[in-house]
């Protein structure tokens, strides 16, 4: 099949998608995978290998998602109900003021996203935004994509963010300089996609806070509310133990035991389980909750959960498609003949992936292994390599839709309807991918 008719049939099955989820109305689990095989037989995939892929696109993204999901929900719904969560967005109010509350969630999202994954952050955080808005009464958008846009900006720009990191070490960019880019691009591109988009379009879009985050003081379980030093202590604690991954993957040696044991201490699922128990104690038994009272609470923390984890895997067997058919390796021989300059090419190629794919990280890794032929006889050095990374990076994110497992995360924990999710979320990634690349696009003119 030629590349044109792959990239076509790509773009057919997103408008596809979009007019079953947004039109008819079918459930969104339903359509990501009826338009998966879809796909899959005009891309010219056989059944069989249509239905091994679909398998492929559901458990590679479940094996990470379900686990994270399922255990940051439980963590999450400890902490609400025993009024730790509370007692932060009471001290954030009282430090910055109501009407400042999206800017502190902006900066929170971007500080404490830095060891993390995207969905771990998003995971770990969201309750503040909950909390926030129980108490000072503001907007679930306008607090929300605060919150979302400092982790997405790092997630795009900042090293030791996964995704930077891996695209800067295979370009062999100077990490001095990714740095000092990274947050050049990151904080004008975060306060225009966060407070300053979120306070624009929650004037015109206004959701409740979800149903099972409207939780009276009266219903808090434990004597008394935990101190502002024990919740943030248990928030932070899951972020340590995760920078320990990082620290060990750049400064100590590779396959010792110390190594290992930092890899082991700092994966996603041992910390945020370390963080669970940590919870279950201090938060529960410690205040005198029954075990079978916390329990129960992490029962009703699964089923919101549920819906999350099944949209995210569906969202993941459309990416799988997409990507085992070789729409990506197609639209980059398509483009890398266009002639364009190095980084704006960088950008173009990691944006289109990204529309097509789904994902922030294939789109990033797919735009490096592309580009890196071209780059060969440039011989540029690790500053201008550096501002090619952060290229890559704003292209990563823009266009966030439904193919993108973060387009879910932020439509179900919002309680964003698709058409609102597109206005809200999608715009804001668009917004901070832009003006990121933007800014290393200018860079690269003085380099």
């Amino acid at each position: 099949m030629s590349d044109l008719s792959l990239i076509l049939t790509a773009v057919g099955s997103i408008f596809l998608l979009l007019f079953l989820v947004m039109k008819v109305r079918l459930h969104a689990v339903v359509s990501l995978i009826l338009v998966s095989m879809i796909a899959g037989l005009f891309s010219g995939m056989s059944p069989e290998i249509i239905a091994a892929t679909i398998q492929k696109g559901m458990a590679g993204t479940l094996g990470f998602v379900a686990v994270v999901v399922a255990l940051g929900a439980m963590f999450g719904k400890v902490m609400e109900e025993t009024g730790a969560l509370d007692r932060i967005a009471h001290t954030l109010l009282h430090r910055f003021g109501e009407k400042n509350a999206n800017w502190a969630l902006t900066f929170t999202g971007f500080i404490c996203a830095l060891p993390l994954f995207f969905d771990v952050a998003v995971v770990l955080l969201i309750g503040i935004v909950f909390a926030v808005v129980r108490k000072g009464g503001g907007s679930v958008v306008k607090i929300g994509i605060g919150l979302l846009a400092g982790i997405a900006s790092c997630q795009a720009f900042l090293i030791p963010a996964p995704g930077p990191i891996l695209v800067a070490s295979q370009l062999g960019a100077d990490y001095g300089y990714m740095i000092l880019f990274g947050l050049i691009a990151a904080i004008p591109a975060m306060i225009i996609g966060g407070p300053i988009w979120g306070s624009i379009i929650s004037k015109s879009i206004h959701v409740e806070l979800p149903q099972h985050e409207q939780i009276d003081d009266n219903q808090r379980v434990g004597k008394g509310t935990p101190s502002f030093g024990l919740a943030l202590g248990l928030i932070a604690l899951p972020l340590i133990m995760i920078s320990l991954n990082t620290i060990g993957s750049r400064f100590v040696e590779k396959d010792s035991d110390l190594y290992n044991w930092l890899a082991f201490i700092g994966h996603p699922f041992t910390a945020i389980l370390v963080a669970c128990l940590m919870a279950f104690y201090l938060l529960g038994a410690r205040r005198g909750v029954p075990n079978a009272r916390i329990m129960e609470i992490c029962g009703n923390a699964l089923q919101p959960a549920g819906i999350i984890i099944l949209v995210t895997g569906a969202g993941g067997v459309f990416k799988q498609v997409l990507v085992d058919s070789g729409v990506g390796t197609a639209l980059g021989n398509y483009l890398a003949g266009s002639g364009l300059p190095i980084v704006i090419l960088a950008f173009v190629l990691s944006a289109a992936v990204r529309v097509i794919q789904g994902s922030a990280t294939v789109a990033m890794l797919t735009a490096c292994g592309l580009i890196i032929p071209m780059l060969q006889p440039l011989g540029l050095d690790g500053a201008q390599l550096a501002a090619v990374t952060i290229a890559i990076g704003g292209g990563s994110i823009v266009l966030s839709h439904v193919n993108d497992s973060g387009f879910w995360l932020a439509s179900r924990y919002l309680g964003l309807s698709e058409m609102q999710t597109l206005k809200t979320w999608t715009v804001m990634e668009t917004i901070i991918g832009t003006v990121g690349a933007l800014v290393a696009m200018i860079i690269s003119l003085f380099l």
